[in-house]
């Protein structure tokens, strides 16, 4: 597996550097992060190889950024098991993000950027129909999938009521709902749930929700992002229990 990108590259390096085999760096790169990135590779034993931009751009289908560590999964994947002891980890904040049907990579990984950057317990997606960890996930990511737990499951709805049972409040998004996404009290354990821009949530993940909100639209267009309404979501969980 590839990682690529200065941003996902030294954060694997920094958290996981056994995972990593090999870093490829394009020739003639002379800048304060490739200084970093020495340190780090030097540190962990691992060999850096000076290569053509070409060699890279054959490596991986994404922006590179002039850098590529060849991976191996090692201490990457959480399993379903897990969630309960990561809830446990997180007492009261625990916070988790469920997506249901997001089957663009990059939607994805940005998702997971912004569920690391506001503090998530974890992150949640079906195995089936939906996207996973790529390394075009992990580049949009910018290294946050090397940080926050991020867990693909069998049974979203099976996962969503062992959520509940360790006293987590399921709130999903729905266009419909009548109340607002900032009128519920988050100070609480929570998890949020998106579905994709177009089909939304599916209906038996909808029906497995605690309580459904809304973003409002002001303007013409009826949707967001999701990586967009992830941080209006996830944010306001933030600005809540900073209140506290």
């Amino acid at each position: 597996m590839n990682v690529y990108g200065w941003h996902a590259v030294l954060s694997r390096l920094g958290r996981h550097p056994g995972s990593v085999r090999r870093i490829l760096l394009q020739s003639g790169r002379r800048d304060p992060r490739v200084r970093e990135l020495e340190t780090l590779s030097n540190a962990a034993g691992i060999a850096i190889k000076r290569v053509s931009k070409q060699t890279l751009d054959v490596a991986v289908r994404g922006v590179h950024q002039g850098i590529v560590a060849q991976c191996s999964e090692e201490c990457i994947e959480y399993t379903e098991d897990d969630l309960g002891a990561l809830l446990d980890e997180s007492g009261d904040a625990a916070l988790v993000l469920v997506l249901d049907g997001i089957t663009d990579p990059r939607n994805l990984g940005a998702c997971i950027r912004t569920a690391e950057a506001a503090g998530a317990s974890a992150v949640v997606f079906p195995k089936k129909r939906s996207a996973t960890i790529t390394d075009v996930a992990r580049k949009a990511a910018s290294g946050a999938a090397e940080s926050v737990p991020w867990v693909a499951v069998t049974n979203l709805a099976r996962t969503l009521r062992e959520l509940r049972e360790h006293g987590v409040w399921i709130i999903g998004t729905h266009a419909s709902a009548d109340r607002l996404w900032h009128e519920v009290d988050y100070r609480r354990p929570v998890a949020f749930v998106l579905g994709s821009e177009g089909r939304g949530m599916r209906r038996l993940t909808r029906e497995h929700c605690d309580e459904l909100v809304r973003i409002p639209m002001a303007g013409s267009v009826d949707s967001l992002n999701v990586s967009v309404a992830t941080g209006v979501c996830l944010f306001e969980v933030c600005r809540q229990r900073l209140r506290k």
